[in-house]
């Protein structure tokens, strides 16, 4: 029973981080196990025998390739702890990173930044674990976003909980950098991100500590917490606020948040939302209520994601018949038509689909109305059937592109609908490898980044030097000759609209 209570009290404490008057003179010392013996068991042994126990009902591994990045909850291991094993069970037991970087939200110290343990190494049951602090003050060098407050640490769960559940995938061959992010605004987010985004290689894992959706009925969660995990998939930060404040509005009984660790997650999306070689996946869900000691009046909700960074991509032909290109259109225009009048995505069976369309594809949605643009958003990385990534892109052109009001019910008629289906990126070296009219270009450099569709060209009739000019200049955002020193890549395109297939 005190255990039970123990861990109750566990679940009680995700809360929203609060102000709170900080000390920032704590001494230079190992930081101790805060909340050993409430969010999981205090003694090693307890510990390592929960841990097997919760290794052992897993998801088991589906052997991703190139693991980035994890989302794993912050709850008490009675509540979270399967999911988390879940997540940190796709790890490779036997890779070596340089350097496990967690991030987790501030619960109990209000600043705005990311606070670095530079003070000494962490504790838990398990032993020490040794914290890179030559690198947690290399990030305080580089940027005032970057603080070591000590006492935004000594109380703090988020990056604790995690720890446990490192040691015991890799033992005493781990080197991590605890992170408490207090941020509350996207600009000091976007700061952050891209301070660490020269960490996020393939030497580095970053782990992102947060529990979803807090308090509402058990359905209700399961339904927010699912749109909030989309949105994620999606790599869009936009997506993710947006999302956010739908279900804030939603009037969702005793919704307190819909991502308790949303600073940290949102830095991850501005360090790979323009990456067309990460992917991201959704391992396990579950919330309190799936607990033997949950309630299902007030839930709170776990999700295990996976970040996975593509090293090579194969070029491999594709095509599409007639009827497939119609299948596609007809299952876009009913999307939008769906999500436009009624405020709901359609429904499809995936066994109604040939196998070409249940194919992992990147693809592009264009809305034109009476010729003229009227939304288009589309996705590079091949994680998803194609006819998926189709639904969810005609979704996104009608209501998420920033540079257009949402499409009307009066529009409808109005609307013609044009995909594009991608072939995997390439890099090139040289702008000889990039043939106009052919190549869609995709221009990186930095955190900025821009592409036109091959399309384009046609539509324009730029020379290949203004293709890349505007693309880097209205695109990327950095300038006309931005695209001489940066990331360049090209791709093809399938391109068939209503029009050319006589449905319209």
């Amino acid at each position: 029973m005190a255990k039970r209570r123990a861990f109750a009290l566990a679940l009680a404490l995700i809360v929203p981080w609060c102000a709170a008057d900080a000390q920032q003179n704590s001494p230079a010392i190992d930081r101790q196990p805060a909340v050993a013996g409430q969010f999981y068991p205090g003694d090693a042994g307890e510990l390592r025998s929960m841990l097997k126990d919760l290794f052992s009902r897993a998801v088991p591994s589906k052997e991703i390739e190139n693991i980035a990045a994890v989302i794993s909850p912050h709850a008490g291991y009675v509540f979270s702890g399967g999911v988390a094993a879940s997540v940190f069970s796709q790890l490779d037991p036997q890779r070596r990173y340089d350097n496990v970087f967690i991030l987790g939200p501030s619960h109990h110290v209000g600043f705005e930044g990311a606070s670095v343990y530079t003070a000494g190494n962490f504790i838990t049951p398990l032993g020490t674990v040794q914290v890179n602090t030559q690198l947690g003050k290399e990030l305080i060098r580089k940027s005032k976003t970057f603080v070591s407050r000590t006492d935004a640490h000594l109380s703090e769960h988020s990056v604790e909980v995690q720890i446990p559940f490192l040691q015991y995938r890799y033992g005493k061959n781990c080197l991590i950098v605890p992170i408490v992010v207090g941020a509350g605004f996207p600009a000091t987010l976007r700061d952050i991100a891209a301070v660490l985004r020269p960490y996020f290689n393939d030497r580095n894992l970053f782990v992102i500590s947060s529990d979803f959706s807090h308090y509402p009925p058990y359905a209700d969660a399961i339904k927010a917490d699912k749109a909030t995990a989309d949105a994620i998939v999606s790599r869009s930060p936009d997506a993710l606020l947006r999302v956010m404040k739908s279900n804030a509005e939603a009037g969702i009984p005793n919704m307190a948040t819909s991502l308790c660790g949303w600073p940290c997650v949102l830095t991850l999306l501005y360090m790979i939302q323009d990456d067309p070689h990460i992917h991201v996946q959704l391992i396990d869900y579950k919330n309190s209520g799936d607990a033997s000691v949950g309630q299902k009046d007030q839930v709170v909700g776990y999700c295990a994601m996976v970040v996975s960074r593509t090293l090579e991509q194969k070029k491999e032909s594709f095509n599409l018949n007639e009827k497939e290109k119609k299948d596609l259109l007809i299952l876009a225009r009913q999307t939008v038509e769906q999500q436009v009048k009624q405020k709901s995505v359609a429904v499809v069976d995936p066994a109604a689909f040939s196998k070409s369309l249940v194919t992992n594809c990147g693809a592009f949605v264009t809305l034109r109305k009476n010729g003229d643009l009227r939304g288009c958003i589309g996705r590079f990385d091949a994680s998803e059937p194609l006819y998926a990534v189709v639904q969810k892109m005609a979704i996104a052109s009608s209501s998420e592109d920033y540079r257009f009001p949402p499409v009307s019910p009066q529009e409808i008629d109005q609307i013609e609908i044009e995909i594009s289906v991608l072939t995997p990126m390439r890099r090139i070296t040289s702008i000889d490898e990039f043939q106009l009219g052919k190549h869609g270009i995709y221009i990186k450099k930095g955190d900025r980044a821009g592409t036109f569709l091959p399309q384009v060209a046609e539509e324009t009739r730029w020379t290949k030097e203004e293709f890349l000019g505007h693309c880097a200049q209205d695109k990327a955002g950095i300038g006309w000759n931005g695209w001489k020193d940066a990331e360049l890549y090209v791709y093809e395109a399938l391109v068939f609209s209503e029009k050319d297939l006589h449905l319209r």
